[in-house]
């Protein structure tokens, strides 16, 4: 058993034994290359671009109109409560703005809910098309000058402003994508 088990392991090594010379001599007399890698805020370049500011700005527009109504039912809701607890209202009356009050409490939170599905909703659209833009606009800097490996900020713990190419792809972006 013992000679069996040496036989195969000798018969391994000569069988591995002409790879060994080879793997260790693919490139001796080169030198080792550094990687050059380059840290970028995605968040924050995404945030600075003309395109997501105009975007940022089309949706308050779109949605200022709801947010009016919502503010206009919170300063009804508002006035009906002082008229409450001011008890200068007879029992009817005092019924009649609760039923008022209750029934512009159901409104208000029918359209804040439905406001913040609707703007998230954009929200999440807008990011989500501007952040695919943004990572092939980084994939074209890092070729453009060189870099193996670009980081996210999020994901280092610590690195050199030097490294730092955020602004540079805002820039980029910018060009890329212009505002329209």
């Amino acid at each position: 058993m013992f000679r069996f088990l040496a036989n195969r392991a000798g018969l391994l090594c000569l069988a591995l034994a002409p790879l060994v010379p080879a793997a260790s001599a693919q490139t001796p007399s080169a030198a080792p290359t550094a990687t050059k890698v380059a840290v970028v805020n995605m968040q924050k370049a995404l945030a600075d671009s003309d395109e997501l500011k105009k975007a940022s700005a089309a949706v308050e527009a779109k949605y200022k109109p709801r947010q009016d109504e919502i503010a206009k039912l919170q300063s009804d809701l508002q006035s009906i409560q002082q008229q409450l607890s001011s008890g200068k209202v007879n029992e009817a009356a005092a019924a009649d703005l609760q039923s008022q009050g209750q029934h512009k409490q159901r409104d208000l939170q029918r359209l804040s809910d439905d406001l913040q599905q609707d703007f998230e909703r954009d929200r999440q659209d807008i990011l989500g098309k501007a952040s695919q833009k943004m990572q092939q606009v980084v994939g074209k800097l890092a070729e453009q000058k060189g870099l193996d490996m670009v980081i996210d900020v999020t994901q280092t713990v610590y690195f050199k402003p030097a490294l730092d190419i955020t602004a540079d792809a805002t820039a980029a972006y910018n060009k890329t994508y212009p505002a329209k």
